[in-house]
């Protein structure tokens, strides 16, 4: 790769930048100052250094946001904010998106990545990857919403949806429940407890696959995948 290319990649600045950068002998490639913007190296083996400092090198990037309410799944909009625009210009540069979508009003867990790879596996519906959410519904949940949803619901456009594991946390006037659901239709927890006459006031997805919502990240937040949680959604078999 050349060099003017890995570190406009990186955020660095822009190619015309970058050269400025290599001009004032900035850069320096296995300890030898470089000028040249056309210069090949190798990212996974140089060591590159821009005043003494280190580069790190990384293809892919791997982010874990708690998603706030307001925002779109989007890379871009033109009249509402997206979870691209919460990210970090050093974190934009990467060109990630959001490994499927969430709802406007719905918070929770977003992984946000460029590596396509990962996101075709994650969301082909052949994977069957399970997703967990949190919620609080108007109206009594009952054993009978648990035993529907475990077979599947009808949803108003006639689509019979997938087994769904409904767990009552708290039953009354207002229900709080968590459900793990295989698929990703538009809006399809609201429009699963809409075919049993109930509706969702209150959605949050918990977790994805092997990733869990990291609590401690408040709203609007991320941060990247620890090591674990990556090798852990690698080598994930649903």
């Amino acid at each position: 790769m050349r060099i003017d290319k890995m570190l406009a990649n990186l955020g660095f600045g822009s190619r015309k930048e970058v050269k400025k950068l290599l001009k004032d002998g900035a850069v320096q490639i296995n300890g030898v100052k470089t000028k040249d913007a056309k210069e090949h190296i190798d990212p996974n083996k140089d060591i590159v250094t821009i005043h003494g400092e280190e580069v790190v090198y990384k293809e892919f990037i791997y982010l874990l946001m708690n998603k706030p309410a307001g925002v779109i799944s989007a890379t871009e909009d033109n009249r509402d904010e997206t979870v691209i625009d919460l990210l970090e210009l050093e974190d934009q540069v990467y060109e990630p998106f959001p490994v499927g979508r969430l709802d406007k009003d719905t918070e929770g867990l977003l992984l946000i990545t460029n590596d396509g790879q990962l996101a075709h596996r994650l969301l082909s519906p052949k994977k069957h990857v399970p997703k967990t959410y949190f919620a609080v519904i108007e109206g009594e949940v009952t054993e009978e919403d648990i035993l529907a949803f475990r077979k599947g619901v009808t949803l108003d456009d006639g689509y019979e949806t997938k087994p769904g594991e409904l767990v009552i946390l708290k039953s009354g006037l207002m229900s709080d429940i968590e459900l793990t659901i295989t698929e990703g239709k538009f809006h399809q927890v609201k429009r699963m407890f809409q075919a049993v006459g109930k509706r969702v006031v209150y959605l949050k997805r918990i977790s994805m696959g092997p990733l869990k919502l990291d609590e401690t990240l408040e709203l609007g937040e991320y941060r990247e995948l620890a090591d674990e949680e990556l090798e852990e959604l690698m080598n994930f078999q649903p």
